[in-house]
């Protein structure tokens, strides 16, 4: 006997009503998309449950992947069986078993079949009895057991499960639409993306690369936190935008206090153009309100006063130490802190405005005209899809 499924619970889909169907469907799909690399595997749906078919496989490498598919609330490695109690008493021993220090169970029947010749508590006391009965040292604590072991009894056949493994929740990734993720390189991006994937957001991602002034290590530090988000995801189309020319006309024609402004409002301007190009309905960026100049209320007000896309800001009120512990969580931290610097951090302004003013911004743009540049760059934009299995050779362009 040995685990042959993983049994998948959704949590928040359940509540969806009559669209649950739709989201149950993505996320049968991102499961597929995760686990189909692992030979025999099958991902199949029954009435209000998801279930993996192992077929022989390590379960361990399995439940790795299904841990940060968004949509699955919790799940549990399962023996399936048919609706005998000979073997449900085997299957009920066999799963405490394999748990390490148990000193205390407690059996939860449940029956979605209800012709099924035994009540729930009678079926409580069966298995229950049977595990006291060959065991050595356990005992029952209903209030508070170190296991609970459950039993589904459903009309295709019975599953038994112990333990819970805690998964990321959210949403299917793909269920909300698209994004553009503003990706810099830094901390704060890769965990704005990997939140508004959790709110089921299939991302693609915009970063401004001014070379020689950023090197392709700075370019290659971003292709790889796309990579890592990858993980919760499907696979990242990462737009390069030639932004040379662009941030040194910006730092030569503008006031040097209001061309931090006057970039970021640019930048929201290429990835407009960028966003109506490739059908995306948002922009998505790792602002923080007031952690630097271009993030206080003002600021923000003035920078979108460009675009009447969406702004989402899923940080926009952690303070930074959670941001840092989310990065640390999903594994972009280390590769975000590596010192390859971004076009935001290169050309910064020893006094930034922190209340830019609308009218003052207008009035120096209406000085010099942009939009040959922009067209320029937004022509040059390099589109690189990244995915798990992405490989970089040694000069740092992919492979793929």
């Amino acid at each position: 006997m040995q685990y042959d499924h993983i049994l998948i619970r959704y949590g928040e889909l359940a509540l969806k009503g009559k669209n649950a169907k739709q989201f149950i469907l993505k996320l049968h799909d991102n499961i597929h998309q995760k686990v189909k690399e692992f030979d025999g595997v099958k991902v199949m749906r029954t009435q209000g449950r998801m279930f993996v078919l192992l077929n022989g496989n390590d379960p361990e490498p399995i439940v790795e992947k299904l841990r940060n598919v968004f949509g699955i609330h919790s799940l549990s490695l399962a023996i399936r069986m048919e609706n005998d109690v000979e073997e449900m008493k085997e299957a009920a021993l066999y799963a405490l078993q394999q748990e390490a220090n148990v000193k205390t169970f407690k059996m939860s029947v449940r029956r979605t079949k209800k012709d099924f010749p035994k009540r729930s508590g009678e079926m409580n006391h069966l298995l229950g009895s049977h595990i006291l009965t060959n065991t050595d040292g356990i005992t029952v604590d209903v209030h508070n057991p170190d296991l609970e072991i459950k039993v589904e009894i459903r009309k295709e056949a019975t599953y038994i499960t112990s333990g819970t493994i805690m998964c990321r929740g959210g949403l299917p990734v793909g269920t909300s639409g698209k994004s553009l993720l503003l990706l810099s390189g830094g901390i704060d991006s890769p965990v704005a993306g990997f939140l508004a994937m959790k709110r089921g957001v299939h991302l693609e991602a915009i970063h401004f690369h001014s070379p020689p002034f950023t090197s392709e290590r700075a370019k290659q530090k971003v292709l790889d936190l796309a990579k890592q988000l990858t993980k919760y995801g499907k696979s990242i189309k990462v737009h390069i935008v030639p932004f040379t020319k662009l941030q040194q006309e910006i730092f030569r024609e503008m006031p040097n206090d209001y061309a931090m402004t006057i970039m970021r409002r640019v930048m929201f301007r290429v990835s407009e153009q960028l966003c109506e190009r490739e059908g995306i309905l948002s922009l998505t960026t790792g602002e923080n309100l007031g952690q630097v100049a271009s993030q206080t209320m003002d600021s923000m007000h003035t920078i979108n006063e460009v675009t009447n896309y969406p702004i989402i800001r899923p940080l926009v009120a952690m303070d930074k130490d959670e941001v840092i512990h989310i990065a640390q969580d999903i594994g972009t931290y280390e590769t975000s802190i590596l010192p390859y610097e971004d076009c935001c951090t290169i050309f910064v302004p020893k006094s930034p405005k922190t209340k830019p003013k609308r009218d003052k911004v207008n009035f120096y743009e209406s000085r010099y005209d942009f939009t040959p540049s922009i067209e320029e760059a937004i022509e040059g934009i390099e589109t690189i899809k990244v995915t798990e299995k992405t490989l970089f050779n040694e000069d740092f362009t992919d492979l793929f």
